[in-house]
């Protein structure tokens, strides 16, 4: 249950009665690897931080799938296109590894303005902040060559080059497998 209180601290900021009450109300899930946590037009929404393994958020274009993100131990992952507004999944999430998750429903999830006076300000604050890191990786994808990319997520993100398919990462990185092997292989020499 700590760890669960660090992610959630990390991403809400709750005071620690408030905190208590919240990882009150997830649930421990596992996922094996290559089941999927979401998929695309499902409305089974829930929201999750990841203990242990690695999920991938992508979908389909073009006869090929584009990986979005890759979520590491410690991240949260959802829809928030299901989650708060109701809507249908928009993307895939897939268990890359085995994994274990601390999970809330989005039913307990919609109870939570009942049980936490100031949770809207508090959901707010958190929905801004992933926007804001949305905002970075567009600006990202704008301003710096694959190199500097490529950078950028090994200096944020270095476990997941031994732990996850590099042609899934170089999908993330919007570029081909050739270009991240060849990236890897200039900064190695």
């Amino acid at each position: 249950m700590q760890a669960l209180q660090q992610y959630i601290k990390t991403y809400f900021d709750l005071k620690a009665n408030d905190l208590a009450i919240l990882a009150s109300l997830f649930i421990t899930e596992k996922l094996s690897k290559g089941e999927y946590y979401l998929k695309t037009g499902s409305y089974d929404s829930k929201l999750s931080f990841i203990k242990t393994g690695h999920l991938r958020i992508f979908d389909y274009t073009d006869a090929k799938d584009i990986t979005q993100w890759i979520s590491s131990p410690g991240d949260f992952i959802t829809d928030l296109q299901c989650l708060v507004f109701q809507g249908p999944a928009r993307k895939n999430v897939q268990a890359i590894s085995d994994c274990e998750l601390f999970t809330i429903t989005k039913t307990n999830y919609q109870r939570l303005p009942d049980i936490i006076p100031q949770w809207h300000e508090i959901e707010k604050i958190f929905i801004a902040k992933c926007f804001m890191t949305l905002e970075d990786r567009v600006f990202g994808f704008l301003s710096l060559s694959a190199e500097e990319r490529f950078q950028r997520l090994f200096d944020y993100k270095r476990e997941l080059f031994n732990q996850v398919p590099l042609h899934q990462i170089a999908s993330m990185l919007g570029i081909s497998p050739e270009t991240l092997s060849r990236i890897r292989k200039n900064l190695n020499s």
